[in-house]
C-alpha cells in the first residue's frame, strides 16, 4: 500500500485544486474497501474518513479491508491481526451509535490471518469471529508478489507462490465452513493463480482486489496495451468461476503506473474516466452486475483523487446502466457480498 505523495502542496491542498458538483447525490453507496490506520504524520481515522464520505455522495456505510492496523503487541504471533479486528470494530461502534450522521463505517470487516497456518488458522479465525460478531466477515491474505525490485511485493510478505501453496490452501478451506470470505490481493502476472483456486474451491466466496492489480511501473511500464489484453484474457476466465466477485477500483494507485500523483493537479472526473473506462466496463460485461462493486481503496487511492470525484467518476462509467443494475454495482452487491443490513436503502 504505497503512501508516498509527491506533489510540492500537501495532499489536501493538491486534492483542493479539483472539485465538482456531486453527480446522482440520492443514489445509495455502499463503499466496500477502505483502510483505517494512525502512522505517524500519516492519520486516517473516523474523522477522515466521514471527511471524504462527507463531500457529497450519499455513502450509507463501508467495508475496512485489512492493512497492518492496531496489531496486539503481546500475546501469541498468529493472534496479534485479532487486534485490527478490534479497533475498527471500536471505530464501528462510534459510527453505530448515529453521532456522526447517516454513514454506517466499518459495518463489515474484512481482517487478516496467516492462511500458511494451516488447520492452525482456525483459531485466529474463530478469534476474529468473537471480536466483531456483528461485523467481521472474511480475512485477506495478500499475496502481490514480483521479482522486480521497482515492485513493491504486499505488506505480508509473501512467496511467490503463496495461493498455490499447500499449507495456504489447508487453510483456506477453513473459510467455507465459517462462512467467511477471502479478498485476493495480487498483481496482474499471478492472475492464473486466483483462477486456480476459485476453481480448487468453488463454494468459497472470493473477493478480487482492485481488478487483480494491472501493473504500470517497473518492467511493465510502456506496455499497458500488452498487458490490458492478457488481463481481459485472465478475467473472462475467472468469470467463469461463479462464486468469484470483483471489486472495481483501486486501479489509481501509484503502482498501477498512471502517474496521477505527479501532476500539477489531480486528474478530474472525465480524466479517470477516459484512462481507465475499458477496465471498468470488460469486468462488467464478464461477471455482470450481481458480481461486481464500485470501490474507492480510501485513502490508498487519496493519493491520487478526492472521493467526489471518484465516484463522480464511477457514476459516468455506470450512466447506460438501469436504474436496477447502478443499484447492485453501488450497493445491492457489497450488501449481499458482506451480508450487511442498511436501513436506509
Amino acid at each position: 500500500m504505497a503512501t508516498e505523495q509527491r506533489q510540492p502542496l500537501s495532499p489536501d491542498a493538491w486534492l483542493a485544486q479539483v472539485t465538482e458538483q456531486t453527480l446522482e447525490p440520492a443514489l445509495p453507496i455502499i463503499d466496500p474497501h477502505h483502510h483505517l490506520w494512525d502512522h505517524p504524520n500519516n492519520r486516517y481515522m473516523l474523522d477522515e474518513i466521514l471527511r471524504d464520505t462527507g463531500t457529497g455522495h450519499r455513502v450509507l456505510a463501508t467495508v475496512f479491508v485489512e492493512c497492518l492496523s492496531m496489531y496486539r503487541a503481546d500475546g501469541p504471533e498468529s493472534l496479534k491481526p485479532v487486534g485490527e479486528t478490534e479497533f475498527v470494530n471500536g471505530i464501528a461502534a462510534q459510527s453505530a451509535s448515529g453521532q456522526y450522521g447517516e454513514t454506517r463505517i466499518a459495518a463489515g470487516i474484512a481482517s487478516f490471518a496467516d492462511l500458511t497456518l494451516g488447520a492452525a488458522v482456525e483459531e485466529v479465525l474463530q478469534a476474529h469471529i468473537a471480536a466483531a460478531p456483528a461485523r467481521f466477515r472474511g480475512i485477506r491474505h495478500a499475496g502481490g508478489f514480483d521479482t522486480d525490485p521497482r515492485v513493491r511485493n504486499s505488506h505480508t510478505n509473501p512467496p511467490a507462490d503463496l495461493y498455490e501453496s499447500a499449507r495456504f490452501r489447508e487453510g483456506f478451506a477453513r473459510l467455507k465452513k465459517l462462512n467467511l470470505t477471502f479478498e485476493a490481493w495480487q498483481y496482474h502476472p499471478q492472475m492464473r493463480s486466483v483462477v486456480a483456486l476459485a476453481q480448487a474451491f468453488p463454494d468459497t466466496t472470493i473477493i478480487l482486489n482492485h481488478f487483480g492489480g494491472p501493473l504500470g511501473i517497473g518492467p511493465y511500464e510502456g506496455k499497458r496495451a500488452e498487458i490490458f489484453r492478457q488481463w481481459k484474457d485472465d478475467m473472462t476466465e475467472l468469470a467463469r468461476c461463479p462464486k468469484v466477485v470483483v471489486k472495481l477500483g483501486g486501479i489509481n494507485m501509484p503502482v498501477n503506473g498512471f502517474n496521477w500523483h505527479r501532476l500539477p493537479k489531480p486528474p478530474t472526473s472525465d480524466q479517470l474516466v477516459a484512462a481507465t473506462r475499458d477496465y471498468y466496463l470488460h469486468t462488467i460485461d464478464k461477471f455482470g452486475p450481481r458480481r461486481c462493486m464500485f470501490e474507492s481503496n480510501f485513502p490508498v487511492d487519496r493519493l491520487s483523487c478526492s472521493y467526489g470525484v471518484l465516484w463522480n467518476a464511477f457514476k459516468k462509467i455506470a450512466a447506460e446502466f438501469t436504474a436496477d443494475e447502478k443499484a447492485q454495482l453501488f450497493h445491492r452487491t457489497a450488501a449481499e457480498t458482506y451480508r450487511l443490513s442498511v436501513p436506509s436503502v
